[in-house]
């Protein structure tokens, strides 16, 4: 603000507090689902649970440091997407994630484990058939293309060139279809590799039928002969984890051989089941080659070993391409992943390059051009959700275990509305008490108080809905506790203000004098007052968990409010009250016995005797 005698505008104050409200509130009406209702804590409406076990390669039991990793991950994931109030807790060998809403999805999602390789493509085939296969896509790097002894494979439709800054295109698989196998022969079984090509699969041999025998006491053994040998004891359960370990030692086996022969059979094996769960996922060697199935279940690769690995992401971020109209994902590599796709790019175009994310190809674009700077681009059939979802788990790093989440599950608030009522009767006690207070003390100020409060409301509730719907902020109990210790904050900048005008009517000014001056000497006040509130909120919100981030977070956005709404509607509003005949007089503004006091200071200062 400007000096005291500087001129005062206040209807644009006011006129630029009205924009910025009704601004809000067509976004919460004509933006979203047009619900006003901001999005509520797992304590106050329930949310969704989902439990993550831990599997390792090996069958292991996974370590503590391990799972302790994994959690700090995921939290990382959970509030890069926005989602307070979520929680995240280790459970034995299991990760339990639990967050707001019926979207078990997204809990999920959270949970992947984001090993994100890039390989060079060497053959692909369409999905959903078997048989022989015809030419590669192109010359892919290592000398593994065009290898001799392997028979040439149909080349899948590249995507769309990939240049700096030009997306591609989800693959359309093309070329023609591999022939069937022979009638009669059956299919390799799931999860063990098939003979190789050209050898007749070993048939079982018949054994003679033998009539059972009829039970009956055992007979007693023979004199002198050697004591029947013990019965062989019953198998005991099985070890869920030894099965898995065998079974991923089993697809590693097949799908990551270097034997060329197995290779092509492993092609066409796995081309008939892209729709089956991926028992490799997050699992694979990025050392050995890899044969694997696109995100959309169309197309599966034949890829090389890998040349750069996720740990060398320096950061990514989602956005909407504008040329193609497509959501994608950008990433920044280090120094040293730079240096790599820069070399491999420029000696490499016109090959197929495929961006894997847990043993799956998300795209597999062209390479157009050499790419320097360390800059490029994930595209595929990405929303803006799923684009959002992927650029998060990449940017916080993949987790050190691979996960099996299990069905969500629906859990029940903590807390309950009982305790959102009693919350927000306790609130408006707490409101109400305070504007009864201030009528009764500054009258028409009093007045000016409560119309203050109501906007300050009214925005906080505003943008309460939009960062519920923009960023996934919930509102939970500590939230509400956090608006509420708001309105003693922003009533004590009004009660600030207010006596420093009272203090410039006890030095002998008018109402109307005291107004300007009371005020360029109580914002400086107000503002440092405020600074100290809104650090110590973030440095709590920094170093808190849980559900007082929540506390917190509210906490320091009624902070700022309060400074917008003092200086955008409280001093406009007293501005204008003291500019008024009716409201200046002692009786309607309730400021006569300061008045009466600077009177008498007047007396005594005129009296004969004053010194």
């Amino acid at each position: 603000m400007a000096s005291p005698s500087a001129p005062v505008h206040p209807y644009r104050y006011l006129t630029l507090f009205l924009v910025l409200l009704i601004g809000a509130y067509l976004l919460v009406f004509l933006t979203g689902d047009g619900h006003a209702k901001p999005k509520l804590g797992i304590d106050l409406q329930g949310g969704t649970r989902v439990t993550l076990t831990a599997r390792t390669p090996d069958g292991s039991p996974p370590s503590r440091e391990a799972l302790a990793q994994a959690q700090e991950i995921i939290s990382s994931r959970v509030d890069g997407l926005g989602v307070s109030g979520s929680e995240v807790v280790v459970d034995g060998d299991n990760l339990v994630i639990t967050v707001p809403g019926n979207d078990g999805n997204e809990a999920r999602n959270l949970g992947q484990t984001a090993r994100l390789y890039i390989r060079p493509v060497i053959h692909a085939i369409p999905a959903g058939a078997q048989g022989q296969a015809g030419q590669q896509p192109g010359g892919a790097p290592g000398g593994a293309a065009g290898a001799p002894g392997l028979p040439p494979i149909a080349p899948a439709e590249p995507q769309a060139p990939i240049a700096p800054g030009v997306p591609g295109e989800a693959p359309a698989p093309g070329g023609p279809a591999p022939a069937a196998p022979p009638a009669g022969e059956p299919a390799p079984p799931a999860g063990a590799p098939a003979p190789p090509a050209g050898e007749p699969a070993p048939q079982p041999r018949p054994f003679p039928q033998e009539p059972a025998p009829t039970p009956g006491p055992a007979p007693a053994p023979a004199p002198g002969a050697p004591p029947a040998p013990a019965p062989t004891p019953a198998p005991g359960p099985p070890n869920k984890r030894a099965d898995l370990a065998q079974r991923i030692a089993d697809e590693k086996a097949l799908r990551q051989s270097t034997d060329q022969q197995i290779q092509l059979l492993a092609l066409q094996f796995q081309a008939t089941r892209c729709n089956d769960e991926d028992v490799l996922a997050g699992n694979d060697d990025p050392n050995l080659p890899l044969v694997t199935c696109s995100q959309d279940h169309k197309t599966v690769y034949l890829l090389d070993k890998s040349i750069i690995s996720g740990e060398q992401i320096k950061s990514a971020s989602s956005g909407l391409d504008q040329q193609r109209g497509q959501y994608v994902v950008d990433l920044e590599f280090k120094s040293q992943g730079a240096d790599v796709w820069a070399n491999f790019t420029a000696a490499n175009v016109g090959t197929q390059t495929a961006f894997t994310l847990d043993s799956q190809v998300v795209s597999a674009p062209q390479i157009n051009e050499a790419i320097p700077g360390g800059r490029t681009q994930i595209t595929g059939n990405f929303t803006q959700e799923s684009a959002r979802q992927l650029a998060n788990v990449l940017k916080y790093g993949s987790l050190p275990l691979s996960f099996e989440s299990s069905e969500a599950q629906t859990v029940s608030a903590t807390l309950g509305l009982a305790s959102l009522k009693a919350g927000l009767i306790a609130g408006g006690i707490g409101l109400a008490l305070v504007l009864l207070y201030s009528l009764l003390y500054y009258r028409v100020l009093g007045l000016l108080t409560a119309l203050s409060l109501v906007a300050s409301g009214a925005m906080v509730f505003a943008i309460l809905v939009l960062l519920g719907r923009y960023i996934g902020y919930t509102l939970d109990l500590a939230g509400i506790a956090g608006l509420i210790i708001g309105i003693g904050t922003t009533a004590d900048s009004f009660v600030v203000f207010f006596e420093r005008i009272k203090d410039e009517i006890r030095e002998g000014r008018s109402f109307r004098s005291a107004v300007p001056r009371g005020w360029a000497r109580a914002r400086k006040t107000i503002l440092s007052g405020n600074a100290v509130s809104f650090l110590a909120a973030a440095v709590l919100y920094v170093l808190a968990i849980g559900q007082v981030k929540g506390f917190a977070f509210t906490l320091g956005l009624t902070t700022i409010l309060d400074v917008v709404v003092v200086f955008l509607v409280t001093w406009p509003l007293v501005y204008l009250s003291s500019k008024s005949a009716t409201l200046s007089k002692p009786r309607f503004n309730g400021l006569g016995a300061v008045q009466q006091i600077a009177r008498e200071r007047r007396a005594a200062a005129t009296s004969p005797g004053a010194r």
